[in-house]
C-alpha cells in the first residue's frame, strides 16, 4: 500500500492549460506495481466513454451529456437538426453555447477542456490517496492526451490546402 500513496503523491499536477508530463503508456507501467491487478485493469481499459469504476460511473453521466449537447450545438452552429434528448441539461446546454459560439475553434477547445478539468476536480472532491483520486488523474491525463493532438501549425497548413483547393475549383468553373 505504501507505494500506491508514493505514486499518487509523485504523480505530477496536471493542468488543462498544461502539457502531458508524460504519456497514457508511461502512467500505466508507474501504476503496474503500486495498483491492484483490478484497478490495473480498469486503468488500461479507460476511455473518455468508459462507465464503470471508482468516479467514472459520475464522469460517464456528466460526459454522456456533455458530448451530445457538444453535438447539438454544433449541429444549431451548422443549421442541422438536433436530435432531441430526455438527458437535456439547459445549464449545460447554456454554458456549452457560451463557450463555443464566437471564439475560434482551438480556444472553444480548450475553454471546454478546462471546464472538464473542472468537472473532474469537483467530482474528484477530498480523495486524494485512493481509486477515486487515481481514476481522476488517469481522465485527466487522457484529456491531455486529446488535447495533444491539437496542432494549430497542422491546422492552418490544412486550412491553407482547403482554401487552395476550392481556389482552384472555383478557377476551373469560371473557365468552363
Amino acid at each position: 500500500m505504501a507505494s500506491y500513496y508514493y505514486l499518487l503523491s509523485s504523480l505530477p499536477m496536471l493542468k488543462a492549460d498544461g502539457e502531458m508530463p508524460f504519456s497514457y503508456a508511461t502512467f500505466l507501467d508507474m501504476c503496474k506495481s503500486a495498483v491492484r491487478d483490478a484497478t490495473y485493469q480498469m486503468l488500461e481499459n479507460l476511455t473518455l466513454s468508459s462507465t464503470q469504476g471508482p468516479l467514472i460511473s459520475e464522469w460517464s453521466k456528466f460526459y454522456t451529456v456533455f458530448e451530445q449537447e457538444l453535438i447539438n450545438q454544433r449541429h444549431l452552429r451548422l443549421g442541422r437538426a438536433v436530435q432531441s434528448s430526455d438527458q437535456k441539461d439547459e445549464t449545460m446546454a447554456k454554458a456549452i453555447a457560451a463557450v463555443i459560439h464566437g471564439k475560434n475553434p482551438l480556444e472553444a477547445e480548450k475553454a471546454l477542456l478546462a471546464w472538464e478539468f473542472q468537472t473532474i476536480d469537483e467530482q474528484i472532491g477530498t480523495h486524494y490517496f485512493d481509486d477515486v483520486a487515481l481514476m481522476g488523474y488517469a481522465l485527466k491525463l487522457k484529456l491531455l492526451e486529446r488535447k495533444h493532438v491539437f496542432d494549430q501549425a497542422r491546422g492552418k497548413k490544412e486550412l491553407h490546402r482547403i482554401v487552395h483547393a476550392l481556389e482552384q475549383h472555383i478557377m476551373t468553373a469560371k473557365q468552363e
